[in-house]
């Protein structure tokens, strides 16, 4: 019995063993198969999302469009229409009902248009390609070129201009801006009473932003009852031209008058542009009719009133007052009146010229009128000097608005406070501005100013007394660029007089915006902040070449690999140094040295560190950079030369 069980029991392991050598060899096969199956199905799941990415969803029968498939979904189409729209947009919610009847409409249309969408805020490389800064803006693209939607926002409008760009024969309209060269720029521009240019390179990000909106203004300025005509000069072709004009930049706006030329100084957006040309195409002088008109400009205005007094426009002296306007009526708004009672409330006579400050900025210390008698001998320079020495008041406003027109001069010393001229808060206003004056009215030599405190937020943060807990807090700006803050105190008269007088003894420190300084600073391209720019780039030792930049700049970025090939290729010049600052978180402490552009690049030679060569040249490759490197460096070595 024990005999047969275990007998069993051997027959039964010897045909289980049989059974899993059966199954070891089957495995390989069938583990083989299942193996490819996985990694058939694995690149099959890598296809469709590489196919996700590229598809294009619908909603509400408009098209989703994304930074992934719009290129694909476009490049076969005649015209699309789309919409760059952001979520939280209260205009695009709105219009989105709209859009979806004119995504149905265009869909039964023959042949169908299709209509898309794109979420601004997500497919940002959408947006910036196509200079998206407001929403919801439409754009339709034919044959995959984009053209601008200006229109209405209405259904019908909508459908009618894509309607209109879909027919077979359209093509875009002719370019209105003038194209200058050195062959017809004396021409053009000479014969024109007044005519906008454009100095540009075609490089040039910001002038790639500004030339949509330069065109559209030229359109819009051309269908005017006199044409305003604008223009453009490719200024790296041109160079002639540019050199002529002080072009140093791009983009560089000049206006021309008879060929004469002036700084522009206007907006660059198409309306702003548009309402700027119009209003300096007119007389460079408004006609005062009424008394009337200037009771008002004294009562309720907020800048100087230039006026002037003539018999009539035969008088000699009037056409030299024109002549002296336009060059100046970007800055200052000027009139003329041959009314005999606004002479007798004025007290003034035919050919004299007066200037007087509102009755806001109206002091004991201060005349109330100006007076220049103007004659036929009158010299130009002689009414601009006018008109610049007496355009501010003792203690003026100082805003956004007039900063660079008005408040340019330095030392300039402004104090910062909650400043409302309306009824309800002009006592408070007046009573600092007060105290102000009987210190401005003992310094003659210095600018002051108020300004308030909301509106140079991000200045008073810079200067330390955003968190000075005073209501009412004071700053001095000097020639050399530094800037000074008062140590917070109960603001007074004789407190910001104290505040002046030890400015003018030199026992102020003058406050230096900074990043940290980097703890480790070893890299072929020294960082240069605020703290050490008088250490690193002013050192006598040194030649020293810095890069001021800007972290958002598109120029900035493509510089860098550039500029770090540079300084590697110098690393071992003992008496070189490669630097940059980022000079949007730093100040510069020396006035020689200004970053008006991105990138700009100073040489610092060891023995004139005041007088820094600026690289104006085109060109920012390493052999125009290191040709201009060595070209005022004081030593440089044979193998720094050779090395390219």
């Amino acid at each position: 019995m024990e005999l047969k069980r275990a007998t069993l029991l051997l027959l039964l392991l010897l045909l289980s063993h049989l059974a899993l050598l059966g199954l070891a060899q089957d495995k390989p096969e069938s583990d083989g198969e299942e193996v490819e199956d996985e990694e058939e199905e694995e690149d099959f799941d890598d296809d469709d999302d590489a196919d996700d990415d590229k598809s294009v969803k619908e909603e509400n029968g408009v098209l989703v469009l994304t930074d992934a498939n719009f290129d694909s979904f476009i490049e076969d189409k005649d015209v699309v229409l789309v919409e760059f729209y952001a979520p939280w947009c209260g205009h695009c919610k709105q219009f989105a009902t709209e859009y979806e009847k004119i995504a149905s409409e265009l869909k039964e249309n023959d042949p169908p248009i299709p209509v898309g969408k794109a979420d601004a805020t997500t497919e940002s490389g959408l947006a910036s390609r196509f200079d998206v800064s407001g929403y919801p803006t439409f754009k339709i693209f034919k044959k995959g070129q984009p053209v601008d939607y200006d229109g209405g926002r209405t259904k019908d409008e909508i459908l009618s201009k894509v309607k209109e760009i879909a027919a077979p024969d359209w093509a875009p309209p002719p370019e209105v801006t003038i194209t200058l060269t050195s062959s017809n720029f004396a021409e053009i521009v000479d014969e024109a009473d007044i005519i906008l240019v454009e100095f540009y390179a075609p490089w040039c990000g910001h002038c790639k932003k500004l030339a949509p909106e330069y065109e559209k203004a030229a359109q819009d300025l051309s269908k005017r009852p006199v044409p305003i005509p604008l223009a453009k000069v490719d200024a790296t072709t041109e160079s002639e031209l540019a050199s002529k004009y002080q072009v140093s930049g791009y983009p560089t706006l000049k206006l021309f008058r008879k060929g004469k030329a002036f700084e522009y100084n206007g907006p660059r957006d198409r309306y702003g542009i548009v309402e700027h040309m119009a209003e300096q195409a007119g007389p460079p002088s408004k006609h005062i009719q009424t008394l009337k008109q200037v009771q008002e400009f004294l009562k309720d205005g907020d800048d100087v009133i230039v006026l002037a007094f003539f018999n009539g426009e035969q008088d000699p002296e009037y056409q030299i007052y024109q002549d002296a306007c336009n060059s100046l009526r970007e800055d200052y708004k000027f009139q003329h009146t041959f009314n005999v009672e606004i002479r007798n409330f004025l007290n003034t006579a035919p050919g004299q010229l007066v200037m007087m400050q509102p009755e806001r900025f109206q002091s004991k210390y201060e005349p109330k009128m100006h007076t220049l008698s103007l004659k036929d001998t009158t010299a130009e320079s002689e009414i601009k000097e006018f008109i610049t020495n007496n355009a501010l008041p003792l203690v003026g406003h100082r805003k956004q608005s007039n900063d660079v027109k008005r408040y340019s001069r330095r030392p300039l010393v402004v104090v910062y406070y909650g400043i409302d001229f309306s009824f309800d808060y002009r006592i408070a206003t007046q009573y600092w501005r007060k105290k102000v004056l009987k210190v401005a009215k003992d310094f003659p030599e210095y600018t002051f100013a108020i300004a308030d405190e909301e509106d140079y937020s991000s200045e008073m943060i810079d200067l330390g007394l955003a968190e000075s807990g005073e209501d009412v807090n004071a700053a001095i700006f000097d020639a050399g660029g530094k800037k000074y803050g008062m140590e917070p105190d109960e603001f007074d008269s004789e407190t910001l007089r104290e505040f002046v007088i030890a400015f003018k003894k030199g026992k102020l420190t003058p406050i230096v915006k900074s990043q940290p300084v980097p703890k480790k600073n070893k890299g072929p391209v020294k960082i240069v902040v605020g703290k050490t720019f008088g250490e690193i780039v002013m050192d006598k030792k040194k030649d020293v070449l810095i890069e001021f930049y800007a972290p958002w700049c598109g120029h900035c970025k493509s510089l860098e690999p550039v500029y770090l090939d540079l300084a590697k290729k110098y690393k071992n010049e003992k008496n070189l140094i490669i630097a940059k600052m980022d000079a949007t978180a730093n100040d510069i402490p020396n006035d020689k040295y200004k970053a008006q552009g991105f990138p700009t690049i100073y040489f610092a030679p060891s023995n004139n560190k005041d007088n820094p060569i600026k690289y104006d040249k085109n060109d920012r490759d390493l052999e125009s950079l290191s040709k201009f490197v060595e070209e005022h460096a004081s030593k440089i070595s044979r193998i720094s030369k050779d090395e390219l």
